[in-house]
């Protein structure tokens, strides 16, 4: 997938760029597989915000797409590829030889017509599904089980790919795109190949209106509010935020704290942490 430029026909056109979908089949999703989304604007179950800067953008349908892709030795003809609002990566439409559809993360290289299967042991194509404790060392993987059965989880946007390198003791070891090397049981299920749209991180918004249509609300920086809403507010002008460190709105530490949570059980599995930024 390549990028698009247009002519400077305005300052936001100017500077934005977005993508060429020129190889997408099909405008309109499968009415069988789609839902309404709901959108919570960054509130949880009790309704209190939760996640800031969040609300509006454009009215979305929700694509169910299969992450398990549990029907073993059925072969599947690729028959749309499709542009999905809710995720970075494109769509396939899978249509299997009994009749059925579902969607599925499509990776690079598949095209309609592509025949793909999902079993424990199959050729190594793009867009096939098998057991880790199959593939050969070193195949790219994405849409990867952390657990069997229950679905893919790692790998999953745009353009990510985790690579094979061992597989022991019942564990696959797997470099994912962060950089951390982890275990991965090797009953588990992944899918051949690179996530689509490696250019996506490449596309430049160009104007605020773009990612208010993302459902992305304007930021304020802490220093140019008053100091009852920010603890760097106040001060005349565009003042420092008289601080050593910067903090939340709520006094917590906001640079170099670590934010994973302790969780005994993950860690075991980790053997090398992702490389530290420079």
């Amino acid at each position: 997938m390549a990028i698009k430029v247009y002519k400077p026909t305005s300052a936001g056109r100017r500077i934005s760029s977005v993508l060429d979908t020129s190889h997408l089949t099909k405008k309109e999703p499968e009415k069988n597989l789609i839902m309404r989304k709901k959108n919570s604007a960054g509130r949880n179950n009790a309704g209190r915000i939760t996640v800031r800067h969040r609300g509006g953008g454009s009215r979305k349908l929700l694509r169910i797409v299969d992450s398990k892709r549990e029907k073993f030795g059925v072969p599947a003809k690729v028959t749309a590829l499709e542009y999905d609002p809710n995720r970075s990566a494109s769509l396939m439409l899978l249509t299997y030889a009994d009749g059925e559809k579902r969607y599925s993360i499509a990776p690079v290289g598949v095209k309609v017509g592509h025949t793909v299967v999902s079993a424990e042991k199959v050729d190594i194509r793009s867009g096939n599904r098998m057991k880790l404790a199959n593939i050969p060392l070193g195949t790219m993987l994405h849409d990867i089980e952390m657990a069997p059965h229950r679905g893919g989880k790692m790998a999953k946007s745009a353009g990510s790919y985790a690579t094979l390198q061992a597989v022991e003791g019942g564990y696959a070891l797997l470099k994912v795109p962060s950089g951390e090397i982890r275990k991965v049981l090797a009953e588990g299920f992944a899918s051949i190949g690179q996530v689509s749209n490696p250019d996506w991180n490449n596309v430049r918004w160009g104007k605020a209106g773009r990612i208010r249509l993302k459902g992305r609300r304007p930021q304020v920086l802490g220093k140019s509010m008053n100091p009852v809403d920010h603890p760097h507010g106040g001060g005349e002008g565009h003042s420092p935020i008289g601080r050593k460190s910067p903090v939340t709105p709520w006094g917590k530490p906001a640079l170099g704290v670590k934010t994973r949570q302790k969780n005994k059980a993950s860690n075991n599995l980790i053997v090398k942490r992702r490389s530290k930024r420079k």
